[in-house]
């Protein structure tokens, strides 16, 4: 046990577990490694159970947390209040933990900048529709294990640092079923840029759906409330780390088959376009169809049909749930809505390509000057941290000598900088070439990073990005900046550039993420065009 000074606190909502709570418990009692209550506690949340959940656990001398019936969300928050660990571990009451769980879970928190960490199911059941469920898991797993961030935790086998959890509000207890609140509150974090890692190994046992009616009410719950989620998470209507592109995609298909068989009625034609959806909805199953066939090849023919029906029963969901969405309040929107993003991303595209072509001669002129005037190459990469945290190289025109970075910190002390927040800028930088300081004076520096935006990398607006240092020194607020693509301009730029803290910079462009409107870049950008004749605040 690497982290032995932390004490680990387990907690376990449930309601109406009788027939499963005792084997959870026994499992997560005898953990390998550990000693319950010296290393580590367990803690069950009793979410106004009507059956001797509580009695049992209590028998078996587990810490039990009675509360009226609030939801899995609401249970696992009061478990997090009453815990006393540094760390705090999630599983379900229906799950049985491998021996070496908490061990497997405990692993990537040896790194510091780790704050979350997701587990994997295993399943024994030898029902059709179980043994479907988990290759479904597995699809899925495989995609997660070869990324080094993930964005999406579910709380069956989940891990978090106290702190985080609790500075970030934990689950929203709006949700009152069990549903989408676990990935909800992972996609809150992973916007901010936190680390967060898939240990595949770290695996709890699971009586997956048993039969088909299971199925569909619980894939129909899914969509109802992530169409609710989506409401404040736009951004994760179209991708995800957990959900494979083909998932969605064959929601869309399937709505095209079924809107064109009944138009067909009335146009024949469209039964063309009906089969042309149907196969290639078959087609884009073939690598999870395949996947079947390696692991578990008896329920390969089955799956198909299984395929249509979960895509029916997810596209039915989202529909119902943006049709007639549950009457609770939801949280403000902090971030671009789908129709907001594809606009913005055309902007950056077009304005993109014509400034690349248009400004490539003076690209060449200045490259030329920068060789002339010190050794070193013209252009200058460097990384920097861009949308929810994701690393990135930027390019710029070399403004300053080839060993600028190893003279940083004797020219903070020449100029009595600390670095109390995570932003600075220093006028008069020694570093800064003769050509640098036309270059930066212009904002001439910035041109190659229209390749940034070409890649999707950056926007034309959004924060400035910074270097990963800088942004490890970020707190929990100043992280709010990360919801979006960093910009070539963008309100730090209009607002101050260079003379702003951190304090300002942070306040004015939480503004642009909270109250974006595409019309707003487009005044930004026309600002951006006084302030570089100005020349106020380019250091």
């Amino acid at each position: 046990m690497t982290e032995s000074s932390l004490r680990l606190s387990v907690i376990v909502p449930a309601k109406d577990a009788e027939a499963t709570i005792a084997d959870c418990l026994q499992a997560l009692s005898n953990q390998s490694g550990f000693r319950l209550g010296s290393d580590y506690e367990i803690i069950l949340v009793d979410d106004g159970s009507q059956d001797k959940t509580g009695q049992i656990a209590a028998a078996l001398g587990i810490q039990v947390i009675r509360q009226p019936n609030a939801g899995p969300a609401a249970a696992r928050n009061t478990g997090v209040q009453h815990a006393s660990g540094d760390l705090i571990f999630f599983t379900d009451a229906d799950c049985i933990p491998t021996q070496d769980w908490l061990a497997c879970m405990l692993e990537p928190f040896d790194n510091t900048e780790v704050m979350g960490v997701k587990g994997a199911y295993l399943c024994n059941e030898n029902k059709l529709v179980a043994r479907f469920v988990q290759q479904e898991f597995e699809y899925k797993y495989q995609a997660l294990a070869k990324l080094p961030n993930i964005d999406f935790i579910d709380t069956y086998s989940a891990a978090y640092r106290k702190s985080i959890f609790l500075e970030n509000g934990g689950f929203d207890a709006r949700f009152p079923v069990p549903s989408v609140e676990d990935q909800e509150f992972s996609f809150r974090l992973a916007r901010k840029g936190y680390r967060l890692e898939f240990q595949s190994t770290a695996r709890v046992y699971h009586r997956h759906d048993l039969d088909l009616g299971q199925y569909i009410r619980r894939k129909w719950g899914i969509g109802y409330w992530k169409a609710f989620m989506l409401r404040w998470l736009p951004e994760k209507t179209l991708s995800d780390s957990y959900t494979p592109a083909s998932q969605r995609f064959q929601i869309l298909l399937l709505a095209i088959l079924l809107l064109s068989l009944v138009i067909s009625v009335f146009y024949q034609p469209f039964l063309w376009i009906a089969l042309a959806g149907f196969v290639m909805f078959l087609i884009s199953a073939i690598p999870f169809l395949r996947l079947i066939w390696d692991k578990d090849r008896g329920i390969t023919a089955a799956s198909i049909p299984l395929l249509f029906i979960r895509a029916a029963a997810l596209g039915f969901g989202l529909l119902t749930g943006y049709l007639f969405p549950p009457r609770l309040k939801i949280p403000s929107r902090s971030g671009l809505t789908f129709f907001e993003r594809f606009f913005k991303r055309l902007l950056d595209i077009v304005a993109a390509v014509f400034a690349l072509i248009l400004l490539s001669p003076l690209l060449l002129v200045a490259g030329l000057l920068i060789r002339l005037d010190s050794p070193g190459k013209a252009i200058f990469s460097q990384e920097r941290i861009g949308e929810n945290g994701k690393p990135f190289r930027i390019y710029k025109l070399r403004t300053m000598v080839i060993n600028a970075q190893q003279e940083l910190q004797q020219v903070l002390d020449q100029n009595n900088i600390k670095l109390d927040q995570p932003v600075f800028k220093i006028q008069h930088d020694p570093r800064v070439t003769r050509v640098g300081r036309f270059l930066r004076r212009w904002s001439l520096d910035e041109i190659p990073q229209f390749w940034n935006i070409l890649r999707g990398e950056m926007s034309l607006v959004g924060p400035r990005p910074e270097e990963s240092w800088v942004v490890a020194l970020y707190n929990d607020d100043q992280r709010q900046r990360l919801a979006v693509k960093p910009g070539l301009t963008g309100p730090m730029q209009v607002g101050g550039r260079g003379d702003l803290d951190m304090d300002s910079r942070l306040s004015i462009e939480l503004d642009y993420i909270q109250n974006y409107t595409f019309w707003l870049d487009l005044k930004i950008i026309w600002k951006t065009i006084a302030v570089i004749f100005s020349g106020k605040g380019a250091y």
